[in-house]
């Protein structure tokens, strides 16, 4: 095991599993558990060592988000999140000096980034943006309404997403990385939802002025595309991958049980068990796979903007957000009332609710739609299924 995995492993149960019930019951960020992935270096793991970090890759993170999704969904979310946001500013900082700069801080710092790409009025399309980067005396100001920036009061920096002039149309968009002291971020929402309770990914008006330094020189279309989405998709699959695998754990714990109670005798759960390890089993080679795809793919913006490679890495996200609420659904079956209760060591409720927010971000109905439209394009050969 890496020294990665093995420090998110101990913070995973050591820390973050003690105070889920609590983060879940209060809607607080996990300021416990995030602390220390702080305290062991963990969030600045992919910045490259030509750049202070230690160069840690996708599929490194992806084990993290994994291990730590089995304890505590919403710490698992929240770093994945940032993550999404770091690999943002490494793959496309180009000779950026100040954006260089901020990396370096970040591994000196472990600063938590989180983002506002979304925005009121726009319905959910990341890709379009009412608000623009206004030039005044040098600098640029900036005013979004952001319907959602998860753990925004509690980040280091957020990247926000805006027009790159106010003559722009919604698709020009740019990416700015803003440090939390230069944003002024007004509550227009609660965060009391079903699921993923600690992220506090509440609604604000957010207001800041920025240079033009802190701007990411690529077009937010290729940073999206090549980056944002399949990182999304990759490393979003794997917190849920770990919900399914915890609920999986339990649910195993409870045969074994009820085994031991009727020596000789396979308990009534125990097939639906097997069922739910093969599900388990496809979820994680599905996850594997993709993996794969994107380190071979990254370098090349031909591959990384292949239609293929976009409905692979959008089924994934499909399949995997499916498999976490089938597996957490078979594991509930499995304890029975155990599962059910709140009050119980086998209690699934949390699970259940953090998983039923997989098919949300982003909802699959839209993905659905996008895949329709691109698989009538994807050419049928042996290219497209690598």
């Amino acid at each position: 095991m890496n020294p990665w995995l093995a420090a998110a492993r101990e913070v995973g149960i050591e820390v973050a599993a003690p105070h889920a019930a609590d983060v879940d019951l209060r809607a607080r960020f996990p300021t416990e558990a995030v602390a220390e992935l702080k305290q062991r270096k963990l969030l600045g793991i992919m910045v490259p060592e030509t750049d202070g970090g230690p160069g840690a890759g996708i599929g490194e993170v992806a084990s993290i988000c994994l291990e730590l999704g089995q304890h505590c969904a919403s710490t698992a979310m929240i770093y994945a999140m940032h993550q999404i946001q770091v690999s943002c500013i490494v793959r496309h900082a180009g000779s950026n000096p100040w954006l260089l700069g901020f990396l370096r801080r970040l591994v000196e710092e472990q600063l938590l980034l989180a983002s506002a790409t979304s925005e009121a009025g726009i319905g959910g399309d990341i890709r379009s943006s009412a608000c623009a980067l206004q030039e005044s005396g040098g600098r640029f100001k900036l005013v979004k309404q952001a319907p959602v920036i998860s753990y925004g009061e509690e980040s280091d920096a957020i990247l926000v997403t805006a027009r790159r002039a106010p003559q722009s149309p919604a698709s020009d968009q740019a990416i700015v990385v803003v440090p939390r002291a230069d944003v002024e971020l007004e509550p227009q929402e609660t965060w009391n939802t079903l699921g993923m309770r600690g992220t506090c990914s509440r609604g604000y008006r957010l207001a800041a002025e920025v240079e033009a330094a802190q701007v990411i020189p690529k077009p937010f279309a290729d940073v999206s595309a090549q980056t944002m989405l399949p990182t999304s998709h990759l490393v979003w699959s794997a917190v849920w991958l770990g919900i399914a695998t915890g609920a999986f754990d339990r649910a195993r714990t409870f045969v074994r049980m009820e085994a031991k109670k009727k020596p000789g005798k396979p308990p009534l759960g125990s097939e639906r068990l097997a069922e739910a390890s093969s599900d388990l089993q496809s979820a994680k080679s599905n996850l594997e796979g993709c993996l794969r795809r994107y380190e071979e793919a990254i370098g090349s913006e031909d591959r990384l903007s292949a239609l293929a490679f976009v409905v692979a890495m959008n089924n994934l996200k499909l399949g995997s957000s499916r498999s976490a609420l089938k597996i957490v659904d078979q594991a509930m079956l499995i304890c029975g009332l155990a599962g059910y209760r709140n009050d119980s060591p086998f209690s699934l409720g949390r699970h259940l609710r953090d998983a039923h927010s997989a098919v949300l971000m982003v909802n699959n109905d839209r993905i659905i739609a996008s895949n329709a439209s691109l698989a009538l394009a994807v050419r049928d050969n042996p290219e497209s299924l690598t």
